[in-house]
């Protein structure tokens, strides 16, 4: 295990209600407040806080008293399976061929902002949704950034960034698709980026902790769970490989202020007890308490080869989903 680095800004914890989809959202607030999380991950869904159904702004306010009243902070994400569509996961996005089906997505965009806006929420996170049957690479890029200007725009206005996080089998897969896209739109202020740890044990060249300091300019949220390398698939803590201890030493060596989300979208079963164990996980983890007795595979893999040479993914997982990923 690499040495934690010291020093550095305390983390803040919180836990996403994509792994909490079982509990009524007033519930699964008083869950996280009571265990000792810092703040949530609040994924707009129909079973929480619905982005689509009426008297939005009011719900909001309703939310946002209780939030405060729990002395929690909050990260708006967007990552709802079938929002939008009950047939497609995660369809329509802001790739498809089709505007209309497009301008659904910048829509829900939209009003997550303004949600963020009224909750004081840190970030909204998004991601760009796979490439669209018969899309070429180019044109998909430029409907990404054309789609998201709008959203961009809102964001100025509201005052909270804008997180688009790289996703295992979407067309922003990795941080160097993430530096296209800010490249391609100027680099605009608004935008950051939604760092997921366990993404980077499954596909990126760097391990997680250099993944940490990479992204380190433009971080504005980050979501955190176990992971194998080549394989999307979100773990409990302790049953993946990666070494926390010098991941989140070097999360707090940037100064990240925001939170630090528990993923765990797929054990929503067991939601309340994954909620409890995970954060006295994390809190020893990050004070350097060893995680993982093993070799982590994304440094066995860097150890076997010539310095400075990437270790490659055991599978193919940028651009092909694979059927356990667990978004």
């Amino acid at each position: 295990m690499t040495a934690p680095e010291t020093g550095g800004t305390p983390l803040r914890f919180g836990y996403g209600t994509n792994g909490l989809a079982d509990l009524r959202l007033d519930d699964a607030l008083a869950l996280l407040a009571d265990l000792g999380y810092d703040g949530v991950g609040l994924t707009l869904d129909h079973m929480h806080l619905d982005p689509l159904a009426p008297l939005l702004a009011a719900r909001t306010r309703r939310v946002a008293h209780r939030i405060q009243a729990l002395g929690l902070q909050v990260t708006v994400e967007t990552g709802a399976r079938h929002v939008l569509d009950p047939r497609r996961k995660h369809g329509p996005t802001l790739l498809d061929a089709d505007p209309d089906d497009r301008a659904r997505r910048v829509d829900l965009l939209l009003r997550a902002v303004q949600v963020a806006a009224d909750l004081g929420a840190h970030a909204v996170h998004c991601f760009s949704g796979v490439l669209a049957p018969g899309t070429d690479e180019d044109t998909a890029w430029k409907r990404l950034a054309e789609s998201l200007t709008p959203v961009l725009q809102a964001a100025a206005a509201a005052g909270v960034p804008l997180a688009v996080e790289p996703e295992p089998g979407h067309l922003l897969a990795t941080l160097d698709d993430f530096d296209r896209l800010r490249r391609t739109l100027g680099d605009p202020d608004q935008l950051g980026l939604t760092l997921d740890i366990g993404h980077c044990q499954c596909l990126e060249p760097l391990p997680p902790a250099d993944c940490v300091r990479r992204a380190a300019p433009w971080l504005k949220h980050v979501q955190i769970e176990d992971m194998r390398r080549g394989v999307h698939e979100h773990l409990p803590f302790g049953e993946g490989e990666i070494d926390f201890p010098p991941v989140l030493a070097a999360l707090a060596a940037t100064g990240y202020q925001g939170l630090t989300v528990v993923e765990l979208p797929r054990h929503s079963h067991a939601g309340p007890r994954y909620a409890a164990d995970s954060l006295p996980f994390l809190r020893a983890a990050a004070q350097g308490t060893p995680t993982h007795t093993g070799t982590p595979a994304h440094s066995a893999a860097s150890a076997s080869a010539p310095a400075g040479t990437p270790a490659p993914p055991t599978a193919s997982a940028t651009r092909e989903p694979r059927e356990g990923s667990t978004r």
